[in-house]
């Protein structure tokens, strides 16, 4: 389990992990586990106090971690309510600028009313970008996942980011992931040029952000695919984007492409053995403990092999990994 997202860096990670499982370590203790320093290891151990993920007492001090459950749910909730805080400015900065526009003759906001006209400005934005792309990838697509246009698109963006050094960071929906041939044809060939990508079970809306100049929402839907879409410019109303990007981002799951193998049902991905039967035992009720005595396992490697299965799902619970590993057909 990756915890940066939530706010932790690799030392306090690291250090909150061995006290996880070395309860009522000294400092000296950890150090030697760790095979680091004694001064590093207690200067992070105090940010992990202040973060209310640790305590000592006694003389010498022996540490405790806090409850991994409940420490690391008040994280997740404290970085849902900066992302509930992100969306709520989104729309309040939505209805000042339609109160303003009603008056002023000053647009930021384009509308775009065919699809040649919106593939033309996603070009713009991934040929006009000095820095980064942005983007929340989730169907209906103007292009066709597994298409020529698809691939080409692919192709120049991997181009951009090796020739130009400019950066791509995706978030992907699970039915992106699960869009028929998109995930071996037009995500994992993207990923292994160079692009960042992360995954959330659902995305708010479709998004593209170049720089910090314009970004691009795909808005309406028809038969015929995309068909309006608005460009917005530099604005109190883009800075909003941003933070509703960077919030997602914040709390999406790395997509590992080495750790992904495409299989024939569609672009669904196909779990090894060990992950099959993890998530079989996880869903006959079996406790951590148990799993671990059935493999011969110790019961934290159990509980990090599990961690990772449903960080690759992008589920936030066994029950909800269960769901869609089962939508998958993984089980």
């Amino acid at each position: 389990m990756k915890l940066a997202v939530l706010g932790l860096s690799a030392d306090e990670e690291r250090v909150y992990e061995a006290l996880v499982a070395l309860p009522g370590s000294t400092v000296a203790a950890l150090a030697d586990h760790l095979s680091t320093p004694a001064g590093p290891v207690q200067r992070t151990l105090a940010a992990l106090n202040a973060k209310h993920l640790a305590a000592g007492s006694g003389s010498p001090a022996r540490y405790l971690a806090a409850p991994p459950d409940i420490a690391i749910n008040q994280l997740v909730q404290l970085r849902e309510r900066e992302l509930s805080a992100a969306r709520a400015k989104v729309h309040s900065l939505s209805e000042i600028h339609r109160s303003a526009h009603r008056t002023s003759p000053e647009l930021v906001i384009e509308q775009l009313t065919d699809r040649e006209t919106i593939a033309a400005a996603v070009a713009h934005l991934e040929s006009e970008a000095h820095q980064q792309v942005r983007v929340f990838d989730t169907p209906p697509y103007y292009e066709v996942p597994g298409g020529a246009g698809a691939a080409r698109n692919t192709q120049a963006q991997i181009a951009r980011h090796q020739n130009d050094g400019v950066a791509h960071r995706v978030i992907y929906s699970l039915d992106a992931v699960t869009w028929p041939q998109k995930l071996e044809t037009d995500i994992l060939p993207a990923v292994r040029g160079g692009e960042e990508a992360r995954t959330r079970r659902t995305l708010p809306i479709k998004l593209i952000i170049r720089d910090d100049q314009d970004a691009l929402i795909p808005f309406d839907l028809s038969r015929s695919g995309l068909q309006v879409a608005y460009l917005v410019r530099r604005s109190p109303l883009l800075t909003a984007l941003e933070a509703l990007f960077e919030g997602e981002w914040a709390q999406a799951a790395p997509l590992d492409a080495s750790a992904v193998t495409p299989n024939a049902f569609g672009g669904l991905t196909r779990p090894d053995e060990e992950t099959r039967s993890l998530l079989t035992m996880m869903m006959a009720g079996l406790t951590d403990t148990a799993i671990a005595r059935v493999n011969g396992w110790s019961t934290r490697t159990t509980y990090r092999r599990l961690q990772r299965v449903m960080t690759e799902l992008g589920a936030s619970s066994r029950f909800q990994a269960g769901c869609l590993a089962e939508r998958r057909g993984w089980l």
